[in-house]
C-alpha cells in the first residue's frame, strides 16, 4: 500500500544547489512526487510548522534557520513512505548520519542538515497543511 509523506529541502541545501540531487534520490527509490513548491517560510508559518518544539530551547534557532532563505517542499507517495524516507534522510545530527543517507552525504551540522522529513502520518498532515495551505 502506498503512503504519503512530506520532506522539506532546507535553505542550506537550496543555496548549495543540492535540490536536484536530493529529489532524484526519492525518484530513484520509486517515490512519486504528488506536489512540490519552492517558497520562503514566514515567521508565522515556521512557528506553526515547528510548533511541537515550541517549549524546547532550540525552537528560536529552528525558526530562524528555516526562514533564512527559500526551501523546497515535496509531498511524495510510495511504499512505507514515512519510514523509508526517514531512513533515507538519516540522523538529525549530520555527523551521526550514516554515509549514504542524505544528511550523511550533504549535511554540515545540526542546523545545516539539509532536509526535514515528517516523522509520522499525523506530522505529514500538519506539515503539508503549513507548506501547501490547508484545504
Amino acid at each position: 500500500m502506498a503512503d504519503r509523506t512530506l520532506f522539506i529541502i532546507k535553505p542550506d541545501a537550496v543555496s548549495r544547489g543540492l535540490v536536484g540531487r536530493i529529489i532524484s534520490r526519492f525518484e530513484e527509490r520509486g517515490f512519486r512526487i504528488l506536489r512540490m513548491r519552492m517558497f520562503t517560510f514566514t515567521r508565522d508559518q515556521a512557528e506553526d510548522f515547528y510548533g511541537v518544539h515550541r517549549d524546547r530551547p532550540f525552537f528560536g534557532e529552528l525558526v530562524s534557520f528555516i526562514t533564512s532563505g527559500p526551501v523546497v517542499a515535496a509531498e511524495i507517495e510510495g511504499r512505507d513512505a514515512v519510514a523509508a524516507v526517514r531512513l533515507m534522510v538519516g540522523a538529525t545530527k549530520s555527523n551521526e548520519a550514516a554515509p549514504g543517507s542524505i544528511r550523511g552525504d550533504y549535511g554540515l551540522g545540526l542546523s545545516e542538515n539539509v532536509i526535514h522529513a515528517s516523522d509520522s502520518a499525523k506530522s505529514h498532515e500538519h506539515e503539508s497543511g503549513v507548506a501547501f495551505g490547508r484545504p
